[in-house]
C-alpha cells in the first residue's frame, strides 16, 4: 500500500476532497488524523474509516488558532507512536464572490489568514514531529493562474491566499530541507465531488439541462471528463508518498489539462 506505516494529518476534512484524502489515506495503510472545525462530519467520516479497518483519529482545530494547531500536531503524534509523516494543508476559507471595485479587504484578509497563515501555524506545529522524511503538501488552486471571472464576481480572494500559499510553499521547502522534510504544492482544478454536484444540481433546478451544464465545464479540460474527487485526492497522496522522495518546492497542477503550466 501507498502509505503503509506513515501517519498523516489532514486538515479541512469536510464534504469536499478533504474527506476523500482522509478515507483514501487510511486505505492506503496510514494511520489519520482527521482534522476541521465541523466536529459532528468529522466524527462520521473517522467512523466510517474504522469501521472498514483504518486506522483513524478525530481531532477538531480551527487552523486559525496557533494553540489549536499545536494541540492537533501533538496529539496526532502521540496518539500514532511520536511521529508524523505527511500533513496536507487542505483547510480552507472560500469567502466571497466580487469584482475589484466592491471588494472586501477584512474577507480577504480572513481568506488569507485560513488558507496561507492556518497552513504555516499547523506546519510550524508539527515540524518536530515531521523531521527525518516528512512530507507537507499544500492544497492549492489552479485559480492561483487562471483567474476566473464572471458576471457574480471572481473568486479572487481566494485565489490571492492560495497564491501567497503557493509562494509559502517554495519558501518551506527551501527552509525546512535542512530538517529533512519537503514540501509540495497541489494545485487543483474542477474536483467532481459533492460540492460541484451541488453546483451543477442549482444550474439544473434553475433550468439547464445537466448535459449542457456539464458540457460547458468540460469543454475546456482535455480528459473530456470533470477529474473525479477520488483521482484528484489519490494526485495529492502521491506527494506524500515515498515515490515522490526527491521532489520538494514543486507544483502540481490536478486539473485534467485545463491549465498547463509552462
Amino acid at each position: 500500500m501507498l502509505l503503509r506505516d506513515k501517519v498523516v494529518i489532514v486538515s479541512g476534512v469536510g464534504p469536499g476532497m478533504g474527506q476523500a484524502l482522509a478515507r483514501l489515506a487510511a486505505a492506503e495503510g496510514a494511520s489519520v488524523a482527521l482534522a476541521a472545525r465541523n466536529q459532528n462530519f468529522l466524527k462520521q467520516v473517522r467512523d466510517d474509516i474504522v469501521a472498514k479497518g483504518g486506522k483513524a483519529i478525530a481531532i477538531p482545530c480551527d487552523v486559525s488558532d496557533e494553540a489549536q494547531c499545536a494541540q492537533l500536531a501533538e496529539q496526532a503524534s502521540a496518539e500514532f507512536g511520536g511521529r508524523v509523516h505527511g500533513l496536507i494543508n487542505s483547510a480552507y476559507y472560500h469567502g466571497d464572490w466580487s469584482v475589484i471595485e466592491n471588494s472586501d479587504t477584512a474577507d480577504i484578509a480572513k481568506a488569507v489568514d485560513v488558507n496561507c497563515l492556518g497552513a504555516l501555524r499547523l506546519t510550524r506545529a508539527c515540524i518536530p514531529y515531521l523531521r527525518d522524511g516528512g512530507a507537507v503538501v499544500n492544497v492549492s488552486t489552479m485559480a492561483t493562474v487562471r483567474p476566473y471571472g464572471g458576471e457574480h464576481g471572481m473568486e479572487m480572494g481566494y485565489a490571492i491566499a492560495k497564491g501567497a500559499l503557493n509562494t509559502l510553499g517554495k519558501y518551506m521547502a527551501a527552509d525546512l530541507g535542512r530538517y529533512g522534510i519537503r514540501v509540495n504544492t497541489c494545485r487543483m482544478g474542477w474536483i467532481h465531488g459533492e460540492p460541484v454536484e451541488g453546483h451543477i444540481q442549482s444550474m439544473v433546478d434553475a433550468g439547464h439541462k445537466r448535459e449542457d451544464v456539464v458540457a460547458d465545464i468540460v469543454q475546456h479540460i482535455p480528459i473530456g471528463i470533470i477529474p473525479p474527487e477520488d483521482d484528484c485526492a489519490r494526485a495529492v497522496l502521491m506527494m506524500v508518498s515515498d515515490y515522490s522522495r526527491v521532489v520538494t518546492g514543486a507544483a502540481l497542477d490536478v486539473n485534467g489539462g485545463q491549465w498547463m503550466a509552462p
